[in-house]
């Protein structure tokens, strides 16, 4: 097993082919997760990002007429899934590893089972706003900025533990990805004070960055030209999505604060069915793929949602 980084540099300038996942649905089996990811290995992806959804709550009220706060989880934690995969395919998964709902305690816990498992990859992030809240709120005794759960994943490859002081702790030893976004988080006031955000990840200890979704190439590139001008050398790999519905022209800028390119607005509307659209997406995603790839990005990482079609669609002209 590998640390991303080190699989981008033992392919000497070759974009390499990942992929991200979501788990099942609370009920579903592994099998099913595994038979949607099995297809993809054919591309032979290195690293395959698992994320993390935390907790919703919801309003339940009691037969004396008051209300009392429930908690749920929808979807199952990421740490059997990743030694799922690595067992299964071989494959360096990527847990992500978030703020929200979890303590600082619950973060070393977690770590503590990742690095046991023999997993060196953690992308570290805040996490979504908890459902149905407006805003982030942290655990009591938890992180409200990535840049410190980052801070606390480099402590523990250091050896240093939240309570416990010894030089026998043994060292963990993770790659940190963490996340950018080309046109800027939706919580950030501006550009500038977004990149500022990233920057201090970096400073913390992050090894390598990949992006929000775009389906404007020239976001990545005017991003990328800007960390390389503020002395940020890591690798930056794009993140990308087939578009495939209409629907998705609404729902992805609301969701994901992005741009969708006039040109591919107007080829959807046009499209005559869901057919059609999938193949406006994938041939969209194609071009985008090809250029990225003549810029040199170390990777392309594809938002799979654990579907394989579109993805393989693109994929298999590209790679």
């Amino acid at each position: 097993m590998a640390k991303v980084t080190e699989h981008i540099a033992k392919a000497n300038g070759k974009t390499l082919f990942s992929i991200e996942i979501i788990p099942p649905a609370k009920g579903a089996r592994l099998s099913e997760l595994m038979d949607a990811v099995e297809p993809m290995m054919e591309l032979k992806p290195p690293f395959i990002d698992v994320t993390y959804h935390r907790e919703e709550y919801f309003k339940k009220k009691l037969s004396d007429g008051t209300e009392k706060v429930i908690s749920t989880r929808k979807r199952p934690g990421t740490v059997g899934i990743c030694s799922a995969i690595m067992h299964k395919f071989k494959v360096d998964p990527v847990p992500h590893v978030l703020c929200g709902g979890f303590t600082k305690d619950d973060t070393e816990d977690l770590l503590i089972d990742l690095n046991y498992l023999g997993i060196e990859n953690v992308m570290a992030l805040r996490g979504d706003i908890a459902k149905p809240y407006d805003t982030f709120k942290a655990k009591k005794e938890g992180h409200l900025f990535a840049s410190d759960l980052v801070k606390q994943i480099e402590k523990m490859n250091m050896g240093k533990y939240l309570h416990e002081d010894s030089e026998y702790l043994n060292k963990s030893n993770f790659c940190i990805g963490v996340a950018a976004y080309p046109e800027k988080h939706f919580e950030a006031d501006s550009l500038d004070i977004d990149f500022e955000n990233l920057k201090n990840k970096i400073d913390q200890g992050a090894d390598y960055i990949v992006t929000q979704m775009f389906f404007d190439n020239q976001k990545y590139f005017e991003f990328v030209k800007k960390c390389r001008e503020n002395n940020i050398h890591i690798p930056i790999i794009p993140g990308l999505k087939v578009l495939a519905t209409k629907k998705q022209l609404e729902i992805l800028p609301k969701l994901f604060y992005l741009g969708i390119p006039d040109d591919l607005k107007k080829a959807v509307e046009k499209a005559e069915d869901d057919k059609a659209i999938k193949e406006v997406g994938v041939e969209w995603c194609v071009q985008q793929c090809k250029e990225l790839m003549e810029f040199g990005v170390p990777a392309l990482h594809f938002y799979t949602m654990s579907k394989s079609k579109t993805t393989m669609a693109v994929a298999k002209q590209v790679f």
